[in-house]
């Protein structure tokens, strides 16, 4: 039996796009994936990035779900640590009231951004350490009782929208387990810790009203076309498109070409940007649906969390449709 596959969009935006493409772009993906019966799309919060537009996750999600009709959309995630808990919890009460059973609520810990974005969000990088009790205090405004006497969260309050951990080390993995919390883990970017952080969140999950036996999502890239020649060059371009990013100092950094890109990635320190997305499944559909299979299975994962990482847009949908199909 096949697992359960769902999208991670970053609404990444095209060389000479604005963000509204981008927008546009992931209300296709989204419809795309909603035909091809993935289990959501969820929209990752980052800042100061000039190819992403998914920064604000909430008004992201509003958008795609009113261009949709039934599949689930959420947050991969909202890092916390930006907000305060009765924001967020207000932002998808909201979400959860205009559309009920379709909204989900992942929360990282990471600040999606460097210091200079902490200063600007008004934040301090010592915020993070509050994570476990904003978990908690966020929990309790968007469930029945909330938490902090006098402060209720509307919309919000009995929702019950439902919380994931959002990880890449076994911080997460001990947090989720202890509060009883499905778990993803950012094996997309970040895979060196996931087997160890795997086995911490299965062998140590506490049942919670929320969740009675453990739920763990596991991410990977992918890059399928009806060709595997094709996905092999889609899959090399993307990862030169990340490590370009990765490398950029500001609009005055030059732009590396590709010849420069590949003689980076041959070096040890490439090597090592190289490694961060070794969890890809790249071929046909067929071959990309067998590998994430197979990854999911070597894991214990119960779902796979699947970003398609082609640089054209359609590119990306047809990399939704064709996994699906296997």
């Amino acid at each position: 039996m096949s697992v359960p596959l769902s999208v991670l969009d970053l609404a990444p935006i095209a060389l000479g796009e604005r963000p509204r493409d981008a927008f546009r772009h992931s209300v296709a993906l989204a419809q795309a994936a909603e035909q091809a019966g993935y289990e959501r799309v969820w929209y990752a919060e980052h800042h100061n990035i000039d190819r992403i537009a998914s920064s604000a996750t909430s008004v992201l999600i509003a958008h795609v779900a009113a261009h949709t009709e039934r599949i689930r959309l959420g947050a991969g995630g909202v890092m916390l640590p930006n907000h305060s808990p009765l924001a967020i919890a207000e932002q998808f009460g909201t979400l959860a009231e205009l559309h009920p059973g379709r909204i989900d609520l992942g929360l990282g810990r990471a600040p999606g951004g460097d210091r200079a974005v902490f200063a600007a969000l008004r934040r301090t990088p010592q915020d993070a350490d509050a994570f476990p009790r904003d978990v908690v205090e966020l929990q309790g405004y968007l469930g029945d009782e909330t938490r902090v006497h006098g402060v209720e969260a509307t919309p919000g309050k009995g929702t019950q929208v439902p919380l994931y951990i959002l990880g890449s080390s076994l911080f997460g993995a001990q947090l989720a387990a202890q509060l009883g919390l499905p778990y993803a883990f950012a094996s997309h970017f970040a895979p060196a810790a996931l087997h160890q952080a795997a086995a911490t969140y299965l062998d140590t999950f506490q049942p919670s009203e929320q969740l009675a036996e453990p739920y763990f999502i596991v991410a990977a890239n992918v890059a399928a076309a009806s060709d595997a020649d094709e996905a092999r060059e889609q899959f090399l371009a993307a990862r030169r498109w990340r490590v370009r990013g990765m490398l950029k100092r500001g609009p005055a950094t030059p732009e590396h070409s590709d010849a420069e890109i590949d003689a980076f990635l041959a070096s040890a320190q490439g090597a090592a940007m190289a490694d961060m997305m070794r969890c890809t499944a790249v071929g046909t559909g067929a071959d990309a649906r067998a590998w994430l299979d197979d990854f999911a299975a070597s894991v214990g994962a119960h779902e796979v969390i699947t970003a398609h990482v082609a640089i054209e847009a359609d590119a990306r949908v047809e990399s939704v449709r064709l996994t699906a199909a296997g």
